[in-house]
């Protein structure tokens, strides 16, 4: 991302969630009422627009055709991350949110009230979020905010120093970020996921590697790739699928579930689901820890 301004994913996602809670009720698979208020002005407007029929449906048809499957990939695996963790808070104590953008689960789970929530982020991207979140009204204590860039800092230790207790059974949600790392970052925070706690989960997304480097062809990744390599935040790190059980297995982690977009769509979204093209190159995955 830029130095000293906020995420322009960050942005984008809370963009798509805007799209789908502008569905109402009984349409749409999620509600969040904060996307639009994390939204900058340019892109606030359109996201009021969604809620209008049939301006809204012109609107996602323009997105779509700008970056193929990115939204709705980007709405489905919000709710199969979503349902992972509502399946997994029982028997958690704790929840990090790695490189947290502009999630708002923290607000829109009621299962998270019980829990310590912990987001961790790169400086520029929280200073603004919190900005947002306060002149929406949110309550910002339902969250302890980490401040922390991934390739720089030692981001256990601010973890530990803001109350974060390794010892105790944690989820870890780190979604939307790996591809932007370096290989060394990526297998960092992966070896510190596979130290927590003994059936700690870790939920996070990949790209495959084969879409990166041209390797494998999917549907609209070249437009895709050649986006986001013009926006300041190119995607530098991809994983084989093929490969994932042993990787992980070395980093302490038991694979669970590994979806490409094309297999959660249909799991969130059923039929309509199965007609949604673009983005099969992004998978999200549950692991947890193993026992010690």
């Amino acid at each position: 991302m830029l130095q000293h301004q906020p995420s322009r994913t960050a942005e984008y996602m809370a963009m798509f969630r805007a799209s789908e809670h502008a569905k109402g009720a009984g349409r749409r698979v999620f509600t969040d009422p904060l996307a639009v208020a994390l939204l900058p002005g340019s892109l606030r407007l359109s996201a009021k627009l969604l809620a209008v029929r049939p301006v809204g449906e012109m609107l996602n048809r323009y997105i779509d055709r700008q970056w193929p499957g990115a939204r709705t990939s980007g709405i489905a695996r919000t709710r199969l991350i979503d349902d992972w963790i509502e399946e997994s808070i029982g028997q958690a104590e704790q929840v990090v949110l790695l490189g947290a953008g502009f999630d708002t689960r923290a607000w829109r789970l009621a299962a998270l009230d019980s829990v310590k929530v912990f987001e961790v982020d790169h400086p520029a991207t929280a200073k603004v979020k919190r900005e947002r979140l306060q002149a929406a009204g949110a309550d910002l204590n339902r969250v302890t905010f980490v401040a922390v860039d991934f390739e720089i800092n030692d981001f256990e230790q601010r973890l530990r120093d803001a109350g974060f207790d390794p010892a105790r059974r944690t989820i870890v949600v780190w979604e939307g970020v790996s591809q932007y790392l370096t290989g060394d970052a990526v297998c960092g925070v992966m070896r510190w996921a596979g130290r927590l706690a003994p059936r700690s989960r870790f939920i996070f997304t990949y790209v495959h590697e084969g879409a990166i480097d041209g390797s494998v062809t999917f549907d609209g990744a070249e437009k895709v790739i050649a986006k986001v390599d013009g926006s300041g935040e190119p995607w530098r790190f991809g994983l084989l699928p093929g490969e994932l059980p042993d990787f992980l297995r070395e980093r302490g982690l038991r694979l669970v579930s590994d979806l490409g977009a094309d297999q959660y769509r249909e799991r969130v979204m059923g039929q309509a689901g199965r007609h949604m093209q673009g983005y099969g190159f992004y998978h999200t995955v549950l692991a947890e820890v193993g026992d010690a």
